[in-house]
């Protein structure tokens, strides 16, 4: 969702308390961006608030991340000592008259946290479970008062757009998805990390820079956005990577998390353990998430056994259909996508599976 166009939700001239808060609570498998981000130069994400905060009227900001990454909840933590130290952050900023008090909270683990309101509900001391909406954070955020929630790749771009300017920014991308982006590279690759590209780039330039596929093997299936979006195979290798071109292509971009999996991977296997994450992670506020990712789960289990039958390959496909959008959040979504889009490319695999008595 277009940053600024977020900012600008937000009502002015309404005598409200806003808030701006960073979320950092990245938990989905396969992405990795935000880790190495805030050990490199926590301090231009510190900048970036500054910014919003300061856009949208808000005198009080909040860093949310996750609490496993102790290493990095120092990192932070330090850079905030330091901004306030240098006077960025405080009362009467520079003698501007702008107020910022900024606090990094520690998340306890839990994936649905990720979800904005979820987020919100546990900066608010709740148990963070995903909120009807509308009304929107914009409207009723954190403690029912206009809120901000971006990611940190979102937050920390913003101070080198404004000292840079629009053209610049714009030089970068598509005609549509404008501007650079970072994309997480791992799996089978010679040298997974972290790339940072203009959108519109294809898998294909992103394995040569990451010195190609290991020696000897050859690509099977890959995710374009993490383990919530639908998979892709090799004959996606050369799909534009920005918003519209993977959506053409039948899945979603999302957290640019691009998972690589060579012909030694059985699809079943890996499906099955992202759904068995999606499973743990579910919150239990809705019951066909919580029952529906129960159900996949076993069902998934029986077939990569090879105690399934070929029935239930089309049981999948109805327990998927039956979750997906019918929760509060879209976790039963990120269980369904990669089930439905290896039974539309893989589906011989799972046959296999069952002919053969188990992994072929």
């Amino acid at each position: 969702f277009p940053t600024g166009m977020k900012w600008g939700f937000i009502p002015q001239g309404d005598n409200k308390e806003h808030y701006f808060v960073v979320n950092a609570d990245e938990s989905e498998p396969g992405t990795c961006k935000d880790t190495p981000l805030l050990m490199a130069n926590p301090h231009v994400l510190i900048e970036g608030i500054i910014i919003g905060s300061y856009a949208i009227r808000a005198n009080h900001a909040f860093i949310y991340i996750r609490g496993e990454i102790a290493h990095v909840v120092r990192r932070v933590q330090q850079a905030i000592e330091d901004a306030y130290k240098a006077g960025y952050l405080g009362k009467n900023i520079f003698g501007k008259g702008f107020d910022l008090e900024l606090v990094l909270h520690v998340g306890a683990g839990a994936y649905i946290c990720g979800e904005e309101t979820a987020l919100l509900d546990s900066l608010e001391g709740f148990r963070g479970q995903p909120r009807l909406r509308p009304p929107f954070p914009a409207i009723a955020g954190l403690y029912a008062r206009p809120t901000v929630v971006n990611n940190v790749e979102s937050v920390a771009s913003v101070p080198s757009i404004i000292n840079n300017g629009v053209e610049w920014f714009a030089s970068m991308g598509t005609e549509k998805s404008k501007g650079f982006t970072l994309y997480s590279l791992s799996g089978h690759v010679k040298n997974p990390g972290q790339f940072e590209a203009p959108l519109g780039i294809t898998l294909r330039e992103l394995i040569d820079m990451a010195g190609g596929m290991r020696s000897g093997h050859k690509l099977k299936f890959w995710t374009p956005g993490g383990s919530s979006t639908p998979l892709f195979t090799d004959a996606h290798l050369d799909t534009p990577l920005d918003y519209e071109g993977v959506a053409a292509a039948g899945s979603m971009l999302g957290t640019k998390a691009l998972q690589i999996f060579d012909e030694t991977v059985c699809v079943v296997r890996a499906v099955l353990r992202w759904t068995e994450f999606y499973k743990h992670e579910s919150c239990g506020k809705c019951t066909p998430c919580r029952e529906g990712t129960w159900w996949l789960v076993q069902i998934l289990k029986d077939l990569e056994s090879g105690k399934g039958e070929a029935a239930d390959l089309d049981k999948l496909l109805d327990l998927c259909d039956n979750i997906a959008g019918r929760s509060f959040c879209a976790l039963a979504d990120g269980a369904a996508s990669p089930i439905i889009s290896s039974l539309k490319y893989f589906r011989e695999e799972y046959l296999e599976h069952l002919r053969s008595g188990g992994c072929p």
